[in-house]
């Protein structure tokens, strides 16, 4: 179970992991076109994840202000699909105290569809395909070893 503080935590951790791979982004951004922005502008979009200060938020209220801080903050097509995911993450935890591993899968599906609905011609190879591979494999069973 995780609860609002542990949500904060994983959404800075994502933004800091971002920011140090940020050029990485970059040189694979080929689509829509190569302007080599695309882990600049995710970077400053999930960064004001930032600015959420730690309290006893819930889960619902924490996935709130993430997702109005990455829609203020956002930059560029991927940002914009990324404010859209959180926006979607955030609706399927509303009223939420806590959230398993299964409200958190709920939760990336719901972001995926969010996302996925705001563009007209989705492509394979962009920010939306690692948002759908994330969500599928959040429903993939795990296997305990030697079982």
């Amino acid at each position: 179970m995780i609860n609002g503080d542990i949500l904060r935590n994983a959404l800075i951790s994502a933004a800091n992991n971002l920011a140090n791979n940020r050029k990485q982004c970059d040189d694979l951004n080929i689509f829509p076109v190569p302007d080599g922005d695309t882990g600049t502008n995710m970077g400053l979009t999930i960064g004001a994840v930032r600015d959420i200060k730690p309290s006893d938020d819930t889960v619902s209220d924490c996935a709130a202000k993430a997702a109005s801080a990455v829609l203020r903050s956002a930059r560029g097509n991927s940002g914009a699909i990324l404010a859209l995911f959180f926006r979607g993450f955030s609706k399927a935890v509303k009223d939420m105290d806590t959230a398993d591993a299964d409200a958190i899968a709920d939760a990336f599906a719901k972001g995926k569809e969010e996302a996925y609905k705001a563009v007209m011609n989705p492509a394979e190879g962009t920010i939306l395909t690692v948002i759908r591979r994330c969500a599928e494999e959040l429903r993939v069973p795990v296997i305990a070893e030697g079982k």
